[in-house]
């Protein structure tokens, strides 16, 4: 494969650098705790890190409400410090991937802060979305969308003394930017040129395709075809652009792109836009063998068209994880269905995330692991007065959020906070050190050496097509390009295996007659 063509079957780990590990002891992990984690990411065999936002931010939203794209927030560390990380992570052959938000800025953003002092009618105000009010006095919204979170009843204007109102589909602390403006778009082009200088290998595009609206803001209501500001036409032109950027420096782009129109989700794969995208239909998916292959099936035939690989994930830093969702009666995800005290059996949630990982990783394409999902993490209960997630504050507090999925990571199972340094921003739950690196590294039966073996292995699968291969029912089989078998039985009994040389790899033991168990994988020889 050639060197430029790594993204096409990589291993692309998540970094949430709150979460990663405290370098300095403030409980609130940072860009020297990452470093210090690097020979454990290179030992986990994983080929790129993506790190959530890292730049300058009130942290409003979790470092998605971005004051300067070109600093480092303080609590992470210095631009020195991002650099230097850069570099030791290519000597030890990790490529870097940075989160790049091109929706909105924060409402501390110098531009925002002088468009509120400019005032109505202003140049400044051009590069956001002003707008007078609806109603006698301007008193009403002037359009009818919905916030961005969903269950969230909040509206997406905020009105200003000066009448004006501002448009922010997040939350207010989060201006929405006019694209249609063009030192908007020089000013993101400009950025992507800022840290590909510095050695990184991507960016990954947080909510993809929101970023232009129709410069009459209609109602939702009236205007349902083409949406006044989801997957508008314009949006190709602007990564037409980003992508000759990309171009100069051999980077690769990864999409945050929600769209049910597998048609419509494709364009944005075409050989001049975007190399990959996120592929959120597998990562939803509930534990059922039909709804499974036919998630595997919509996506490679999807990216087929376009030549792009297909990406698989089984959770990130916004959604429940892994082994509390397949313990759980509805094994899919939803952020609408979340809800506080859902009922789960984390052990039969982590025989299935166990399977799930070897079917992730055997498919053909990129992979993205979040961090501690390869130490088998649950979702934690947060205390109620410790949630920091506006998403929670936006439902009226019906929804838990997503600080369930960021707890900070055990690293030691005898240290104080597990190892992972000062006291953490969120509470560990009781048990979190039984987690620890320390106690699975040495486990050949641990999530962790499980990831670990998985993926050193991965390339037995090769970068090809995916076979299926005659099953019973209820269970996955399919062949890769260079000949291995991966097999996931789902089915209520034990299933024969079919024929093969050798056993590469279990997610769990096999029976006494040597048949797969329920919710159990291998990988096999041919």
């Amino acid at each position: 494969m050639a060197q430029q063509d790594w993204w096409r079957s990589a291993v692309i780990y998540q970094v949430y650098v709150r979460s990663f590990a405290d370098g300095d002891g403030d409980g609130t992990g940072d860009l020297a705790g990452v470093r210090a984690g690097l020979p454990y990411l290179a030992e986990l065999g994983v080929d790129a890190l993506w790190f959530n936002p890292w730049y300058l931010s009130p942290m409003k939203d979790g470092g998605y409400d971005v004051a300067d794209y070109r600093a480092v927030d303080p609590a992470f560390g210095t631009l020195a410090e991002a650099e230097k990380l850069i570099a030791e992570a290519r000597e030890l052959g990790l490529r870097t991937i940075v989160d790049i938000v091109p929706n909105h800025v924060s409402d501390r953003h110098p531009w925002f802060r002088a468009a509120l002092q400019a005032g109505p009618g202003s140049p400044e105000r051009e590069l956001f979305h002003f707008r007078r009010g609806r109603g006698r006095c301007g008193e009403l919204p002037p359009n009818d969308w919905p916030s961005q979170f969903v269950g969230s009843a909040e509206p997406v204007w905020t009105r200003l003394p000066d009448g004006d109102w501002y448009l922010h589909l997040f939350t207010p602390e989060q201006p929405d930017l006019n694209w249609a403006h063009p030192v908007v778009r020089q000013e993101h082009e400009d950025i992507l040129r800022f840290w590909f200088e510095r050695g990184v290998s991507g960016v990954r595009i947080d909510s993809a395709a929101l970023l232009a609206k129709d410069p009459a803001l209609p109602d939702l209501a009236s205007a349902p075809d083409p949406h006044p500001f989801v997957d508008r036409d314009e949006l190709h032109d602007i990564y037409r652009s980003w992508r000759a950027v990309a171009d100069e420096y051999d980077a690769v782009f990864v999409g945050e792109v929600w769209l049910p129109d597998t048609e419509r989700f494709a364009r944005y794969l075409r050989p001049d836009e975007l190399h990959t995208a996120f592929n959120f239909s597998f990562l939803s998916c509930p534990w059922d063998p039909e709804r499974l292959r036919a998630s595997i099936d919509t996506t490679l035939a999807e990216h087929a068209p376009v030549g792009a690989p297909a990406t698989w994930v089984l959770c990130n830093h916004d959604v429940t994880r892994t082994v509390t969702r397949y313990g759980r009666e509805d094994t899919g995800f939803d952020f609408a269905a979340k809800a506080f005290g859902t009922p789960t059996d984390l052990a039969l949630g982590t025989r299935r995330a166990r399977a799930a990982a070897l079917l992730t990783l055997a498919l053909p394409g990129a992979v993205y692991v979040y961090q501690g999902e390869e130490l088998g993490l649950p979702e934690a209960d947060i205390p109620r007065d410790r949630i920091e997630d506006p998403m929670h504050f936006r439902s009226g507090g019906t929804d838990p959020g997503r600080d369930g999925c960021r707890v900070p990571l055990p690293w030691a199972a005898g240290a104080p906070h597990a190892g992972f340094g000062g006291e953490p921003w969120l509470p560990q739950p009781a048990g979190w050190a039984s987690y620890a690196v320390d106690r699975q590294a040495g486990d050949p039966a641990s999530m962790l050496s499980l990831y670990r073996e998985a993926i050193r292995l991965r390339p037995a699968f090769g970068d090809g097509p995916l076979n299926w291969l005659p099953a019973p029912e209820g269970v996955i089989a399919f062949a890769g390009a260079q000949g291995s078998l991966c097999v996931v039985n789902l089915a209520d009994t034990p299933a024969d295996l079919p024929p093969h040389s050798r056993l590469l790899l279990a997610s769990g033991p096999l029976d006494p007659r040597g048949r797969l168990p329920k919710d159990t994988a291998v990988w096999l020889h041919g």
